[in-house]
C-alpha cells in the first residue's frame, strides 16, 4: 500500500495530514481498518466543534467492533466528508485516501508541539510490529 509521506500517525491508529491555510485531513490507518474488518457505519464529529488533542470525537462501527477516532491534534471541526459517512466501506480499500474531516488548527504554535508527538509511517509501522 503506498503510504503518503506526508502523513503523521497517532499511537491511536489515526492519521493527519496538513492542507491549507492551517486545515488537516484527519483519517484512520491501514491497521485500523484491518483490526475493524467490514466497516458499516461512521458517526463524524459535529462542524464547529471544539477538539483536544487525543480526544473521542467520532465513532467507527464494523461486523467486529465499534471504535473511537480520536483528535490528533487540537482544533475546530472545519468539514466532514459525507460521503464517507455514506460509503464507509471505501476506509477498508482505501484508508490513506479516505478523509474523514478536517480540523482548522487552534493555532500554529500548539499545533507544531502536538503533531511533534506524532509518528511518521516507519516509526509507526515499526511500533506495529513490536
Amino acid at each position: 500500500m503506498n503510504i503518503s509521506s506526508n502523513l503523521l500517525f497517532a499511537q491511536t491508529h489515526e492519521w493527519i495530514k496538513r492542507g491549507e491555510d492551517s486545515l488537516y485531513w484527519v483519517g484512520i490507518s491501514n491497521h485500523a481498518q484491518e483490526a475493524l474488518g467490514d466497516i458499516l457505519f461512521l458517526k463524524l464529529p459535529d462542524i464547529g466543534s471544539c477538539l483536544k488533542q487525543g480526544q473521542a470525537c467520532a465513532t467507527i462501527e464494523s461486523l467486529k467492533a465499534a471504535s473511537d477516532i480520536h483528535a490528533p491534534i487540537s482544533g475546530v471541526v472545519a468539514e466532514i466528508n459525507a460521503a464517507a459517512t455514506e460509503n464507509p466501506e471505501r476506509i477498508n480499500t482505501q484508508p490513506y485516501d479516505v478523509w474523514l474531516f478536517k480540523i482548522k488548527a487552534d493555532d500554529e504554535a500548539t499545533s507544531n508541539l502536538e503533531l511533534a508527538s506524532l509518528m511518521p509511517n516507519q516509526q509507526y509501522e515499526s511500533g506495529l510490529n513490536n
